[in-house]
């Protein structure tokens, strides 16, 4: 499970090194994708695999479920991070993501999430509060 907070930096090259903790999970290749609000979802290749198997038990008739998966699955690129933990951001994420230099990792359960850290302060400002005054009507299961 990937939790926790983390504020790398983007180098010239696009690339971040990916947090310690974060490392061993996946040394053996991650996928890189389109998140919601427009931050990058980071996904263990097994993780990734569950999630396009979900994708897949959609119906082909639903315009909805073929919209997502088209823009979710193009926008993906399998990576290995090299030795030093680093991996290779995509132009095209790092455009989508509107990401620079300051970034902000976050654990997210089954994936980390790529956010440019203005727009993650500005995400965590405006969610804080609803956050905080969320009850179990709101979120079944929840205690």
């Amino acid at each position: 499970m990937f939790l926790g907070t983390y504020t790398p930096r983007l180098d010239d090259k696009g690339r971040l090194i990916l947090p310690a903790k974060y490392r061993e999970e996946l040394s053996y290749g991650l996928v890189l994708t389109r998140g919601q609000e427009r931050c990058i979802y980071v996904f263990s290749q097994r993780e990734f695999e569950k999630q396009h198997e979900q994708l897949a038990q959609a119906s082909l008739s639903s315009r909805r479920a073929r919209d997502y998966a088209r823009v979710f699955l193009s926008g993906a690129s399998d990576e290995v991070p090299d030795k030093q933990g680093r991996v290779t951001i995509p132009a095209m994420l790092r455009s989508y993501a509107a990401l620079d230099r300051e970034v902000t990792v976050i654990g997210a359960g089954n994936r980390i999430e790529i956010w440019d850290s203005t727009a993650w302060q500005e995400y965590l400002q405006q969610q804080e509060d609803a956050f905080s005054d969320t009850d179990e009507e709101e979120i079944p299961g929840l205690s």
